[in-house]
C-alpha cells in the first residue's frame, strides 16, 4: 500500500481537482467523503478507482473494501486538503461518474421529482435524499440546477443517489413525455390562485416540479403542468425553503389519501 504524506503529490492534486466540475469531467470520476458514503457505494457496486484513508480509518475499513481497489494511506493533512475542510472523517473514495441515459417516454409508473434551476447544492442534495425517503423512483435535474456530483451535493444526498434514478435532462421533454403517457405533473407555486396542496391525494405515478430558490418555477414550465400547488402559510414567514416545501409536497403525493 502506498503511503502519501505530501499535498504536492500528483495523486493528491488530482483528487483535489475533483472538487471542481472541470476536474470531474476531465477525470470522469467524483469523490466520496466519509465511510457512510463509501459504504453506500460498495453496496451499490459502484466502480472504484481508489480508496484513500488515514491510518486509523484504513485499519477500521480496509477489509470491507472490494478486492483489487487501489488503497492509499494518507496523512491527516492530506485528508484535510482533499476534503477542503479542517475536520474530515479521513476516508475517501474516487468512483466513476455514472453515464446514464434514460428516455422519459418509457416511464409509465412511479413518482418523479423534477428540479428546475435549483442552485444551492445543499437544497439539491436534500431534495434528492427526501425523494428517496418519500419512495420516489427518480429525480431529474433540469437546466441551471447545481451539479449532482459537486462535493456539497454528494454530502447532502447521503448516498440516496445510489438508491434511485438521478438524471440530468430537459424538463420540457420530460413533461411532454409524462403528458403523452397520461401521467400527471404538478408544479409548486407560491400563489394562492394555485391549487391548495391538500386537494391532491396520493399518487402511484406522476411528477412534481420545484423551482428556483429566488425566482420560483419557470413560467413556461408552470403553464405545462397538470396543476400547480401551493402550501398555505399559517405564520408570518413569506415563503418556505425549497427543500422544505418540496418535502411537504413529495410526502403529500406519495402518502396523501
Amino acid at each position: 500500500m502506498e503511503r502519501i504524506l505530501s499535498k504536492q503529490n500528483n495523486k493528491v492534486k488530482a483528487w483535489a481537482k475533483l472538487a471542481t466540475k472541470k476536474g470531474r469531467l476531465e477525470q470522469k470520476t467524483y469523490l466520496l467523503d466519509g465511510w457512510h458514503l463509501v459504504q453506500e457505494a460498495i453496496n451499490a457496486k459502484a466502480k472504484f478507482h481508489a480508496i484513500m484513508a488515514t491510518e486509523e480509518q484504513m485499519e477500521a475499513h480496509l477489509a470491507d473494501v472490494p478486492h483489487g481497489v487501489p488503497a492509499f494511506e494518507i496523512s491527516k493533512e492530506v485528508a484535510a486538503h482533499i476534503a477542503g475542510s479542517k475536520t474530515p472523517q479521513g476516508i475517501f473514495a474516487e468512483v466513476t461518474l455514472p453515464e446514464k441515459t434514460f428516455d422519459p417516454t418509457y416511464v409509465h409508473d412511479g413518482l418523479w421529482l423534477f428540479l428546475d434551476a435549483i442552485q444551492d447544492p445543499g437544497n439539491v442534495g436534500t431534495l434528492v435524499r427526501t425523494a428517496d425517503a418519500a419512495g420516489f423512483k427518480g429525480v431529474v435535474l433540469g437546466t441551471g440546477t447545481a451539479d449532482l456530483y459537486a462535493p456539497k451535493v454528494v454530502r447532502a444526498m447521503q448516498g440516496s443517489n445510489f438508491h434511485l434514478e438521478v438524471l440530468q435532462g430537459d424538463l420540457n421533454e420530460w413533461i411532454d413525455a409524462f403528458e403523452d403517457n397520461d401521467l400527471p405533473v404538478y408544479g409548486s407555486e407560491l400563489n394562492e390562485e394555485a391549487k391548495p396542496y391538500q386537494d391532491i391525494h396520493g399518487l402511484s405515478a406522476g411528477a412534481l416540479i420545484v423551482g428556483n430558490e429566488g425566482q420560483g418555477l419557470d413560467p413556461e414550465l408552470a403553464k405545462k403542468t397538470t396543476a400547480n400547488l401551493y402550501i398555505p402559510l399559517l405564520g408570518s414567514a413569506e415563503s418556505l425553503n425549497v427543500a422544505v416545501a418540496g418535502g411537504v409536497l413529495m410526502f403529500r403525493l406519495s402518502l396523501g389519501n
